[in-house]
């Protein structure tokens, strides 16, 4: 039996019964792929649902407003995601009257919308044959065949899209590009695969010649930085707090927090109180600082891991622009500072 067909066969049997695999229509089709870009399934269901029942249609959801969008959003992680799917949502729905483009050439120019995702709505939608490339596919394909490129290397995307597509019956495209990657998200998994039960472990070259562990090849890591925040949360004699938006660009950006300072490494309570004192609420008579957290909440992102801490700070009068406790709950936070929020 050929790979495909063999491919095509455990995935029948196998497959998950997922909301987004019962439609052709691209809408939850593309919310599906821009939510499980670096997160998994599981995860990420929750969050379709959600967004499903709030924003039924792409002119709902580019009807609401950005922060109802990055609200809904919270604890999904890397929110540029979230401010694409909104800005896309709003062009679809102003310039395409809700029509999402009909192939892929043309869904690869949406914000957001890169060759995977690309590849995949105009397969699942529009059952156009191209080959769906992401970290699943690279896996399967470089430990069946053997193949030892490195992933990180710009060719390989080219290599590994041209043997998907050798591979993937045109008449049925959809099909394989779900099978393969689902295949790789519950069979070939990327540690400590079980191949005694695997359909292909009389065929897998990987297998056959004990490089399982190694493959696929990727030899570019990560460089990640170390940052401190201390965040400094103050309270007036009504209970109010105060916070201010991240409008800079990188991380969290237009998310909540609390004033920040951050610092180059970890600081002590005498710099940090000195700080607050001095550079933080200068106008306000404060009674008392306290530190929250005595050790630091350890926040990691893809290139950044934060060590997090609150300072609670208690002022005489009234704050300017004060928030109640209420309140802040609707604001949209990076989930290190909801957290927080919850706990309190």
């Amino acid at each position: 039996m050929s790979f495909s067909k063999q491919l095509i066969k455990w995935y029948l049997q196998n497959k998950r019964d997922l909301p987004w695999r019962n439609t052709t229509d691209s809408y939850p089709i593309w919310l599906s792929e821009i939510m499980l870009q670096q997160t998994r399934v599981a995860q990420g269901m929750p969050y379709f649902l959600s967004f499903t029942k709030t924003f039924p249609t792409v002119f709902d959801l580019a009807n609401a407003h950005e922060e109802q969008v990055l609200k809904l959003w919270q604890g999904l992680g890397y929110y540029s995601r979230a401010r694409n799917l909104h800005q896309t949502a709003q062009f679809i729905a102003n310039e395409l009257n809700g029509v999402f483009p009909g192939n892929y050439a043309d869904l690869l120019k949406l914000k957001g919308v890169g060759e995977y995702t690309a590849a995949a709505i105009a397969s699942f939608s529009y059952n156009e044959a191209v080959p769906v490339v992401d970290g699943n596919v690279f896996r399967v394909l470089s430990r069946y065949f053997g193949i030892e490129t490195d992933i990180a290397a710009a060719s390989a995307k080219k290599e590994f899209s041209a043997l998907a597509n050798e591979l993937m019956p045109k008449d049925n495209p959809a099909i394989f590009n779900q099978a393969i990657m689902e295949f790789g998200a519950l069979q070939c998994v990327p540690k400590s695969p079980d191949c005694s039960v695997c359909v292909f472990n009389d065929s897998c070259v990987a297998l056959q010649k004990k490089k399982v562990d190694v493959l696929p090849v990727k030899s570019k890591k990560i460089k990640v930085s170390t940052r401190f925040f201390n965040y400094l949360v103050v309270e007036d004699d009504l209970g109010n707090t105060v916070i201010q938006k991240r409008t800079a660009k990188g991380i969290w950006h237009n998310l909540y927090e609390f004033p920040l300072l951050e610092t180059d490494a970890e600081k002590d309570f005498d710099f940090v109180s000195a700080r607050i004192r001095d550079d933080f609420f200068s106008d306000y008579s404060i009674i008392g600082v306290e530190e929250w957290n005595s050790k630091s909440i350890i926040h990691k992102l893809s290139h950044q891991h934060l060590h997090v801490k609150f300072w609670k700070i208690k002022v005489k009068g009234i704050v300017l622009k004060g928030i109640n406790a209420q309140d802040l709950k609707i604001y949209p936070f990076p989930i290190v500072i909801h957290n927080f929020i919850e706990a309190e």
